[in-house]
């Protein structure tokens, strides 16, 4: 069942988006070379703590998995892009790092990430997170009301082409409201004009995540870590966003002076 957020509720989960935003434009501050990754998980259990909000991925348990994940970041770096499980390494000085994050505040969820560079950026790796990060933008600019659901995944389709990539539709957006998954499921990739028609009061996570230079994936043995089929570089960039009749509203907005490199969806018009 989907469930149309009032504006009132719609409200309640952009205090929940701001939080998200800022914790994770923090985080982006805070990797650096030498910086291991369970810093990171630490940096962001002590916040969400002290902000009394909930992680939507402790003690997570869906179909995939070894058991509950015990985590409140999914930190995939290079060839991992999704459900990266944080784990004693120390950053190193090129490596492609991908945050994401749930949390709950009162009831209400957001879901965003981001992807970042460490350190020397290749020029490669810059136009794989751009892409990932323009395709957002575009998503977001198709989730209006009298739009369908089909016009979100063909516009996110349309930007991984152009840059050169292939999509794998294995994973991709979801609703999100009460809790961190719901209907609908959002593909990276589909045909305009099919699906559900997009009304106020829907709230999505639209998370495009591309590979370099594959579109198959494989799973770590933890049965978490997902990771590009041939070892290539990986990027991920997502948004809580609401459909209003005003336009798309995001709700996991980052500060504007988030400005290091693999930013664009943090300071565009579009996204902010």
């Amino acid at each position: 069942m989907i469930e149309l957020k009032s504006a009132q509720e719609i409200g309640r989960m952009a205090a929940t988006g701001q939080f998200v935003g800022e914790l994770l434009a923090e985080l982006r501050e805070v990797a650096a070379v030498g910086v291991n990754l369970m810093d990171l998980e630490h940096h962001a259990r002590r916040r969400i703590k002290e902000r009394g909000a909930e992680s939507c991925y402790w003690d997570y348990t869906p179909s995939f998995g070894r058991g509950p994940f015990r985590n409140v970041l999914c930190l995939s770096v290079n060839d991992a892009v999704l459900h990266g499980l944080p784990h004693r390494y120390a950053l190193r000085d090129g490596d492609l790092l991908s945050i994401d994050m749930a949390v709950g505040i009162d009831g209400w969820t957001a879901d965003s990430a981001l992807s970042v560079v460490v350190g020397t950026p290749a020029p490669d790796d810059l136009k794989l997170i751009e892409a990932t990060e323009v395709a957002l933008e575009a998503g977001i600019a198709a989730a209006r009301p009298g739009n369908q659901l089909g016009d979100i995944s063909a516009a996110i389709g349309e930007v991984a082409r152009r840059y050169g990539y292939r999509v794998n539709n294995e994973f991709g957006g979801h609703g999100i409201g009460r809790t961190m998954h719901e209907a609908p499921h959002v593909p990276n990739d589909g045909r305009p004009g099919r699906g559900m028609k997009l009304k106020p009061g829907l709230t999505l996570a639209i998370e495009p995540w591309l590979c370099q230079s594959t579109d198959r994936i494989r799973y770590d043995e933890d049965g978490w870590t997902i990771r590009s089929a041939d070892g290539s570089r990986t990027a991920h960039s997502e948004h809580t966003v609401a459909v209003t009749t005003d336009g798309p509203q995001v709700l996991t907005r980052r500060p504007r002076h988030d400005t290091r490199p693999g930013n664009r969806s943090g300071q565009s018009t579009a996204t902010s």
